[in-house]
């Protein structure tokens, strides 16, 4: 990839995490990158296809900790470490979870692809805690769902203040993963 492109989306992450998709500019991104205000454009339509990037490299992001985790422990173990490590990457990056996960308004064939791949590399994780007895049998793309909508959730329910283990709800996004979890495996 375009070490220029690399490092006006290294500098749109960063202006995302400090204020939020307002405070990502293309003439921003470009100061910030040590380039000319007009040098974004060449890599980007505007500040969606921009934004579309940011969050198409936040997926492959977590599609290569998947991978690496099911390479290094068992379907099960790997599939809790994503699920924990998902919660907490939600919570240090809360901007970039809710633009990844956000509703958007263009088409991003590079959004789209890293999507689609960090779904089947979650799906496939789940799929091989299934063979392994950890999760039970079933439509793995249904039990994925429901897996992810619970960390979302309660990453989601974290970060606007209803979870937290010392107050709301007694407890932290992990330990929900780690009851779902749990719950199944005893199924």
């Amino acid at each position: 990839m375009n070490r220029t492109r690399e490092a006006l989306i290294d500098v749109a992450a960063r202006l995302l995490d400090e204020g939020g998709t307002d405070a990502v500019t293309l003439r921003q991104v470009g100061h910030g990158a040590g380039v000319s205000h007009n040098a974004p454009y060449k890599h980007f339509a505007g500040k969606e296809a921009l934004l579309a990037a940011v969050a198409a490299r936040e997926l492959q992001g977590l599609r290569t900790a998947m991978e690496r985790a099911a390479e290094r422990q068992r379907p099960g173990d790997a599939l809790r470490t994503v699920l924990v490590d998902y919660a907490a990457w939600a919570l240090r990056y809360p901007a970039r979870f809710k633009l990844v996960f956000g509703r958007w308004s263009i088409e991003s064939d590079e959004l789209a692809e890293a999507a689609t791949a960090a779904n089947a590399a979650f799906v496939d994780l789940v799929a091989a805690a299934q063979r392994d007895g950890e999760l039970p049998a079933g439509d793995a793309v249904r039990l994925a769902a429901l897996i992810r909508a619970l960390a979302h959730g309660a990453a989601d329910l974290a970060l606007a203040g209803h979870l937290a283990g010392e107050r709301k709800g007694a407890v932290e996004p992990g330990d929900l993963v780690e009851d779902l979890l749990g719950y199944l495996r005893s199924r």
